[in-house]
């Protein structure tokens, strides 16, 4: 079987478990199935960190100047809660099907000390918190026998695990191993602006400021600024701004809550502020995005 052919066949396997009243999401709650057939415009979304493998149709991301494209080719690995802009492209033909892990650190921090001090590791140092990479052929051969326990509880409770830890350790000795790497190395430039990522994360209601933010990660103002970028490919208020618009979408859409509500929650002192803000960045006012994601099938 070639390799079209294995990602066409993957392709329908995650339909049919998505389809599936025995498909074991509980067992590998690491584990997201991604299927649809319908393209969807460009618009901002916020990621957690993951890895994410496609076998059909293929998606763009877009942070400020930065384009990359995540399909049956390249996966994607995000290794910081990460906001940009994303298109999807998928077709009844075509469908968007493939599966989303999360990174276990402690998993990783496993396979490090196995790996110990082998030469033939040398990972590339990571600088982004973004990277693309070719999906190789093992991946392909691990993520097939991935979905296929996943029909199986007992089967995916016992051995889903290891094997995404093989895939797991084929990202790590891949060409952006190093981003994985980075994860667990305290003291590198992309450790300590993920520290300040954490700190956004949990007090990102707090009128937070660049010093402090510069402060927590022990650098000057100027140097945090450029590592910032480095890491997320935008500014840290920036960032801060699209965080804080993320969660208060979230607020809406899933929790009921009115927009001027949902704007002091997220540390907004003026809702008409974070109306404007809102539209200028979903491009739809927060009453209209609302309403048309509960709209959305499965919302």
């Amino acid at each position: 079987m070639n390799r079209d052919e294995t990602c066409l066949l993957l392709a329908e396997k995650i339909n049919q478990l998505k389809n599936s009243v025995n498909h074991s999401g509980e067992s590998l709650p690491g584990v997201r199935l991604l299927y649809g057939v319908e393209p969807g415009p460009r618009t901002p979304v916020m990621y957690q960190p993951g890895i994410i493998f496609l076998f059909s149709g293929h998606k763009i991301g877009y942070i400020n100047e930065r384009v990359f494209r995540y399909d049956a080719s390249e996966y994607l690995l995000l290794t910081v809660p990460l906001p940009f802009e994303c298109e999807t492209f998928a077709t009844p033909e075509v469908p968007l099907a493939g599966l989303r892990l999360n990174v276990d650190l402690l998993q990783l921090q496993e396979l490090l000390m196995e790996i110990g001090e082998d030469d033939r590791f040398q990972p590339s140092v990571a600088a982004s918190g973004i990277n693309s990479a070719t999906l190789s052929d093992e991946i392909l051969c691990a993520a097939e026998r991935l979905l296929d326990v996943m029909a199986r509880p007992l089967d995916a409770r016992i051995l889903g695990k290891q094997i995404i830890r093989e895939i797991l350790y084929y990202v790590l000795i891949g060409p952006r191993g190093g981003a994985l790497l980075a994860l667990v190395s305290r003291q590198s430039h992309f450790s300590l602006i993920g520290r300040v990522l954490k700190r956004i994360e949990n007090k990102y209601t707090e009128n937070l400021n660049v010093e402090q933010l510069a402060a927590e990660a022990n650098m000057s103002v100027s140097a945090f600024h450029h590592n910032f970028k480095a890491v997320t490919s935008t500014s840290p208020l920036q960032y801060l701004k699209r965080y804080r618009l993320h969660k208060a979408r979230m607020l809406m859409v899933h929790d009921g809550m009115k927009a001027s509500a949902a704007a002091m929650r997220v540390g907004y002192e003026s809702a008409s502020q974070f109306s404007r803000e809102f539209k200028r960045y979903f491009g739809v006012t927060p009453g209209e995005d609302a309403a048309r994601i509960r709209t959305l099938p499965g919302s």
